[in-house]
């Protein structure tokens, strides 16, 4: 049997249509283009500690219902992980309203209040199963980067896939430096095949401003995927020039 249907010439005249109150589907809007400005003062979301896989930045069982539903999969995310500050999960505090609350909701009001965030992670950040959910829920809720020791190799490439920096400091040691109510800024203006970036710290502590030297791997095209806002809106950028 045949199953395979062409799309038809005319792709406008379909309508795909999702129940507005569904809460297992939900339509995909792509996501912004980068304003091409390095981010100033923007805060850590959770600084994690020791082994954060793919599990603990979005959890399978039965959130795996919302699979289709990106922004309620994405009450998820990262509640797996270890904070650093307080050794619990699921628990950080707000950089602006001083309180604790879920990393969901944390990341949630940043977004509202139009604030990206980095986060930091440990050694082999990602590993585990290749859940593309723990790439798309920190770039949903507002994520700029993930800026860890060191990545699992596909997890990486996922979250270039989706318009997000995967970072990974030079000096692995640097990541010691950080605690979790610093705010930083990152120089994305920098970003250049083969070249580092900059992140510069403005410890919580009181103190100077120090700068830390970030290492990454992106090509010439996904570079493009940065700048476009995820490899999708380039392949869409691309196919309407031709």
């Amino acid at each position: 049997m045949d199953t395979y249907q062409a799309p038809p010439a005319d792709r406008e005249s379909i309508n795909v249509a999702v129940s507005p109150t569904s809460d297992r589907l939900q339509l995909l809007a792509g996501f912004a283009a980068w304003d091409k400005k390095d981010a100033t003062d923007i805060p850590i979301l959770i600084k994690c500690q020791g082994k954060t896989t793919t599990d603990h930045i979005s959890m399978a069982g039965p959130w795996l219902k919302y699979r289709g539903h990106l922004d309620n999969i994405s009450n998820n995310m990262l509640i797996g992980a270890i904070n650093e500050e307080n050794g619990e999960a699921n628990k950080v505090k707000n950089a602006f309203t001083g309180k604790y609350d879920a990393v969901p909701a944390t990341a949630r009001d940043y977004k509202a209040r139009g604030i990206k965030w980095v986060v930091i992670g440990d050694w082999n950040y990602g590993e585990g199963s290749s859940r593309e959910h723990a790439a798309l829920e920190p770039r949903h809720l507002g994520g700029l980067a993930i800026i860890t020791r060191s990545f699992a190799r596909i997890h990486e490439t996922n979250l270039k896939k989706q318009g997000m920096l995967p970072l990974t400091f030079s000096d692995p040691a640097d990541y010691e430096k950080i605690k979790p109510a610093d705010k930083v800024d990152l120089m994305c203006t920098q970003i250049e095949v083969g070249k580092p970036m900059t992140l510069r710290v403005h410890p919580a502590a009181g103190g100077d401003a120090f700068d830390v030297q970030l290492s990454h791997t992106f090509n010439e095209s996904q570079i493009e995927w940065f700048v476009d806002g995820s490899a999708l809106n380039t392949m869409a950028r691309k196919a309407a020039s031709n």
